[in-house]
């Protein structure tokens, strides 16, 4: 490609290479796609609860899901929810090297620890012992929050490299026992220190890295703020699982967590969504469309793309080059489907048109 040509200075993805482990079924590291997980806002004690929203992330798309285990009645549920849960099982631990015992009794796929507020090297070591054991994998897990005090003062605050001296602290603690089922995270709601800190750590060891934006925000700022720091660790090839972590629903994170990787074109699931943003040139109920279009195709996993676009300027072309659109004119509407206009309809049928025509796209497809 000469200089100047459009993409002529586009650097190529290349995946940083780390090893494979196992977490339960699913393949972490090594040649396995970037996972998508999530974590669980029941009361983990309420088993029934809990596995209601785990069949509905993983319904999203989720592939790992965590649940807190705060004490032993948690602990205790994890034995109906590990019977019924249709993905991996990872269980979220802290302070009680004791619940991370029981957790693996229950049969858990994989552990989150943070060895610091576990505090005891030798309750450490029986966690690892029972881990090894089971070839249950652990997620080390940092967050600027959990900085230990004296690193904190070495560093003047949870600095990336303070982030990163804590969690290799904590690996040792594994590696001396000679346990390499790892995973790490090190993660900051800072996301130009998260980012240093991954690129840090990937010099550091080769085990997978868990990437994220830790205490994102509400699902607005924290889409942002995750699309632009995973986006950009995920650019650099980091990255074996991640979450979106958002402040609410985390059926939300899927959709966000989605998004991430079809826009960087690692993974594609369901329908892409081109809408336009509207402007003074509009004279249809665009967003009530893309909406509804939206909460139609939310569970579809086919990959296809559908445009609702909402004026002739630049809807014609983009609802004619989508597998099925709809572009917007004076009050009415002409649907597009595989390049072939199908028919122009008014502006109050709209939205019903439409969505009979997705319906029947959906069937055919």
């Amino acid at each position: 490609m000469k200089p100047g040509m459009p993409g002529a200075n586009i650097i190529i993805m290349q995946r940083n290479k780390s090893r494979e482990i196992k977490i339960g079924h699913v393949g972490v590291g090594g040649n396995n796609p970037v996972r998508l997980q999530s974590m669980t806002n029941t009361p983990t004690r309420d088993a029934q609860a809990t596995l209601n929203q785990i069949n509905a992330l993983a319904l999203a798309g989720c592939e790992l899901v965590r649940v807190a285990v705060p004490d032993f009645e948690d602990a205790a549920a994890l034995f109906e929810i590990k019977k019924h849960c249709p993905i991996p099982l990872i269980a979220d631990i802290h302070f009680d090297h004791r619940l991370a015992l029981r957790a693996m009794d229950a049969g858990v796929d994989g552990l989150r620890i943070n060895p610091g507020n576990i505090s005891d090297p030798s309750k450490v070591a029986r966690i690892v012992d029972q881990a090894k054991k089971h070839r249950i994998p652990i997620r080390i897990g940092v967050n600027s929050g959990s900085v230990e005090k004296k690193l904190l003062k070495e560093y003047n605050g949870p600095a990336p490299e303070a982030m990163v001296e804590s969690a290799l602290g904590h690996i040792r603690l594994l590696e001396e026992q000679n346990f390499d089922l790892i995973k790490i995270s090190i993660k900051s709601s800072s996301v130009l220190d998260t980012i240093a800190a991954y690129q840090l750590m990937a010099r550091q060891r080769d085990y997978p890295l868990h990437i994220g934006i830790t205490e994102a925000g509400t699902p607005l700022r924290g889409a942002a703020k995750s699309g632009v720091g995973m986006g950009i660790l995920l650019y650099q090839g980091l990255g074996d699982t991640l979450r979106v972590s958002l402040t609410g629903d985390p059926l939300q994170e899927m959709t966000v967590a989605w998004e991430i990787l079809r826009a960087l074109n690692l993974r594609h699931r369901g329908p892409e969504i081109i809408s336009c943003p509207t402007c003074g040139r509009t004279e249809i109920d665009l967003p009530a469309l893309a909406l509804a279009v939206e909460d139609r195709l939310r569970n579809v996993e086919k990959v296809f793309t559908v445009a609702v676009m909402g004026c002739v300027v630049n809807g014609p072309g983009e609802a004619r080059e989508a597998d099925i659109g709809i572009a917007g004119g004076r009050d009415c509407g002409i649907i597009f489907r595989k390049g072939r206009t199908i028919r122009k309809v008014r502006g109050q049928d709209l939205v019903p048109e439409f969505m009979a025509e997705l319906e029947d796209f959906l069937r055919l497809t």
